[in-house]
Protein backbone atom coordinates (compact mmCIF):
# COMPACT_ATOMS: atom_id res chain seq x y z
CA UNK A 1 0.00 0.00 0.00
CA UNK A 2 3.13 1.83 -0.04
CA UNK A 3 2.15 5.97 -1.81
CA UNK A 4 -1.52 4.32 -2.43
CA UNK A 5 -2.96 7.80 -1.63
CA UNK A 6 -0.35 10.06 -3.27
CA UNK A 7 -1.57 13.69 -4.15
CA UNK A 8 -5.01 12.92 -2.21
CA UNK A 9 -5.96 14.91 0.67
CA UNK A 10 -8.13 13.62 3.59
CA UNK A 11 -10.06 15.91 6.05
CA UNK A 12 -10.08 14.37 9.64
CA UNK A 13 -12.72 15.98 11.06
CA UNK A 14 -12.49 16.59 15.25
CA UNK A 15 -13.38 18.04 18.51
CA UNK A 16 -11.72 18.46 21.54
CA UNK A 17 -11.73 15.17 23.16
CA UNK A 18 -11.38 13.01 20.21
CA UNK A 19 -9.85 9.83 21.22
CA UNK A 20 -6.02 10.66 20.43
CA UNK A 21 -5.06 6.95 19.19
CA UNK A 22 -7.88 6.85 16.57
CA UNK A 23 -6.41 9.96 14.98
CA UNK A 24 -2.85 9.45 15.25
CA UNK A 25 -2.50 5.88 14.17
CA UNK A 26 -4.97 6.22 11.16
CA UNK A 27 -3.46 9.78 10.69
CA UNK A 28 0.25 8.33 10.21
CA UNK A 29 -0.80 5.56 7.99
CA UNK A 30 -2.74 8.03 5.34
CA UNK A 31 0.57 10.05 5.78
CA UNK A 32 2.87 7.21 4.87
CA UNK A 33 0.26 5.95 2.39
CA UNK A 34 1.20 9.64 0.45
CA UNK A 35 -1.97 11.36 1.25
CA UNK A 36 -2.24 14.86 3.17
CA UNK A 37 -4.16 14.83 6.16
CA UNK A 38 -5.46 17.49 7.44
CA UNK A 39 -7.19 18.61 10.63
CA UNK A 40 -10.53 20.04 10.51
CA UNK A 41 -12.12 21.32 13.29
CA UNK A 42 -14.66 24.34 15.37
CA UNK A 43 -11.88 24.73 17.14
CA UNK A 44 -10.47 28.55 16.22
CA UNK A 45 -7.53 28.74 18.62
CA UNK A 46 -6.44 26.20 15.56
CA UNK A 47 -5.74 23.91 18.53
CA UNK A 48 -7.40 20.96 19.76
CA UNK A 49 -6.87 18.13 22.67
CA UNK A 50 -7.08 14.58 22.53
CA UNK A 51 -8.38 12.65 24.95
CA UNK A 52 -6.28 9.59 25.78
CA UNK A 53 -7.84 6.79 27.90
CA UNK A 54 -8.38 8.79 31.08
CA UNK A 55 -7.09 12.06 30.37
CA UNK A 56 -6.77 14.65 28.43
CA UNK A 57 -3.84 14.33 26.26
CA UNK A 58 -1.78 15.65 23.35
CA UNK A 59 -2.58 18.95 21.47
CA UNK A 60 -2.81 18.78 17.40
CA UNK A 61 -2.92 22.01 15.17
CA UNK A 62 -5.91 22.23 13.09
CA UNK A 63 -5.07 23.24 9.20
CA UNK A 64 -8.63 24.09 8.60
CA UNK A 65 -11.72 25.53 11.37
CA UNK A 66 -15.09 24.16 10.41
CA UNK A 67 -16.90 27.06 9.48
CA UNK A 68 -14.39 27.98 6.88
CA UNK A 69 -13.88 24.25 5.68
CA UNK A 70 -14.80 23.41 2.44
CA UNK A 71 -15.13 19.52 1.40
CA UNK A 72 -14.88 20.34 -2.40
CA UNK A 73 -11.09 20.29 -1.50
CA UNK A 74 -11.11 16.47 -0.21
CA UNK A 75 -11.21 13.00 -1.32
CA UNK A 76 -12.28 11.50 1.48
CA UNK A 77 -12.84 12.08 4.97
CA UNK A 78 -11.86 9.96 8.51
CA UNK A 79 -13.89 10.58 12.10
CA UNK A 80 -11.78 9.56 14.91
CA UNK A 81 -14.28 8.79 18.04
CA UNK A 82 -13.75 8.86 21.70
CA UNK A 83 -17.14 10.09 23.72
CA UNK A 84 -16.96 13.66 23.38
CA UNK A 85 -15.46 14.53 19.81
CA UNK A 86 -18.55 13.19 18.25
CA UNK A 87 -21.16 14.53 20.67
CA UNK A 88 -20.19 17.65 20.31
CA UNK A 89 -19.63 17.40 16.74
CA UNK A 90 -23.49 15.82 15.98
CA UNK A 91 -24.51 19.21 17.24
CA UNK A 92 -22.77 21.54 15.37
CA UNK A 93 -24.67 22.43 11.70
CA UNK A 94 -21.65 23.15 10.06
CA UNK A 95 -20.16 19.50 10.93
CA UNK A 96 -22.99 17.55 9.27
CA UNK A 97 -23.40 19.35 6.89
CA UNK A 98 -19.29 18.08 5.67
CA UNK A 99 -20.02 15.17 6.56
CA UNK A 100 -23.17 14.69 4.27
CA UNK A 101 -21.02 16.42 1.43
CA UNK A 102 -19.01 13.46 1.09
CA UNK A 103 -22.15 10.68 1.17
CA UNK A 104 -23.64 12.98 -1.48
CA UNK A 105 -20.74 13.04 -3.86
CA UNK A 106 -19.83 9.26 -3.41
CA UNK A 107 -16.71 10.35 -1.85
CA UNK A 108 -15.04 7.67 1.43
CA UNK A 109 -15.46 7.93 4.80
CA UNK A 110 -14.06 6.34 7.57
CA UNK A 111 -15.51 6.30 10.82
CA UNK A 112 -14.37 4.36 14.37
CA UNK A 113 -15.82 4.08 17.62
CA UNK A 114 -18.10 6.28 18.88
CA UNK A 115 -17.86 8.74 15.15
CA UNK A 116 -20.79 6.78 13.91
CA UNK A 117 -22.69 9.53 16.50
CA UNK A 118 -22.00 12.52 14.02
CA UNK A 119 -22.98 9.86 11.21
CA UNK A 120 -26.82 9.14 12.68
CA UNK A 121 -27.13 13.18 13.31
CA UNK A 122 -25.87 13.56 9.16
CA UNK A 123 -28.57 11.33 8.34
CA UNK A 124 -26.29 9.21 6.52
CA UNK A 125 -26.55 5.94 8.00
CA UNK A 126 -30.29 4.49 6.92
CA UNK A 127 -30.18 1.24 4.95
CA UNK A 128 -26.05 1.29 6.07
CA UNK A 129 -24.25 -2.06 7.36
CA UNK A 130 -21.74 -0.92 9.89
CA UNK A 131 -20.57 -1.58 13.00
CA UNK A 132 -19.33 1.02 16.51
CA UNK A 133 -18.66 0.87 19.53
CA UNK A 134 -21.11 -1.21 21.06
CA UNK A 135 -23.06 0.78 23.05
CA UNK A 136 -24.07 2.47 19.37
CA UNK A 137 -25.79 -0.46 18.24
CA UNK A 138 -28.92 0.62 19.54
CA UNK A 139 -28.77 4.32 18.27
CA UNK A 140 -28.01 3.03 14.80
CA UNK A 141 -30.97 0.53 14.49
CA UNK A 142 -32.94 3.40 15.81
CA UNK A 143 -31.39 5.63 12.24
CA UNK A 144 -32.03 2.47 10.00
CA UNK A 145 -28.49 1.17 10.05
CA UNK A 146 -27.89 -2.58 10.39
CA UNK A 147 -25.09 -2.76 13.08
CA UNK A 148 -22.69 -5.99 13.19
CA UNK A 149 -20.39 -6.95 15.36
CA UNK A 150 -17.40 -7.19 13.36
CA UNK A 151 -13.78 -5.75 13.30
CA UNK A 152 -14.24 -3.87 10.40
CA UNK A 153 -16.95 -3.76 7.94
CA UNK A 154 -17.49 -1.87 4.71
CA UNK A 155 -20.95 -0.47 3.08
CA UNK A 156 -19.63 0.85 -0.56
CA UNK A 157 -17.83 4.01 0.41
CA UNK A 158 -18.12 3.61 4.26
CA UNK A 159 -15.36 2.11 6.57
CA UNK A 160 -16.38 1.60 10.23
CA UNK A 161 -14.44 0.03 13.05
CA UNK A 162 -15.52 -0.59 16.68
CA UNK A 163 -12.88 0.37 19.12
CA UNK A 164 -9.08 1.06 18.95
CA UNK A 165 -7.96 -2.38 19.23
CA UNK A 166 -9.25 -2.54 15.38
CA UNK A 167 -6.90 -0.01 14.09
CA UNK A 168 -4.98 -1.83 12.53
CA UNK A 169 -7.82 -3.84 10.28
CA UNK A 170 -9.41 -0.52 10.47
CA UNK A 171 -6.41 1.39 8.73
CA UNK A 172 -5.25 -1.38 6.13
CA UNK A 173 -9.22 -1.45 5.07
CA UNK A 174 -9.97 2.40 4.94
CA UNK A 175 -6.46 2.88 2.79
CA UNK A 176 -7.79 0.37 0.17
CA UNK A 177 -11.20 1.92 0.26
CA UNK A 178 -9.82 5.80 -0.06
CA UNK A 179 -7.10 4.44 -2.73
CA UNK A 180 -10.51 3.03 -4.83
CA UNK A 181 -12.78 6.06 -4.10
CA UNK A 182 -13.54 8.56 -6.07
CA UNK A 183 -10.74 11.60 -6.27
CA UNK A 184 -11.75 15.72 -5.92
CA UNK A 185 -11.68 17.17 -9.09
CA UNK A 186 -8.70 19.60 -9.97
CA UNK A 187 -6.49 18.22 -6.99
CA UNK A 188 -3.89 19.37 -6.16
Amino acid sequence: MEQALKGRRIAVLVAEGFDQVELAEPMKALERAGARAEIVSPSVSRHVRAWNRDAWGDTFAVDAVLDEADASRYDALLLPGGVMNPDRLRGLPKARELVRAFFADGRPVAAICHAPWTLIDSGVVDGRRLTSYPSLQADLRNAGAEWVDQEVVVDRELVTSRRPEDIPAFVRTMIEVFARGRRRAGGD
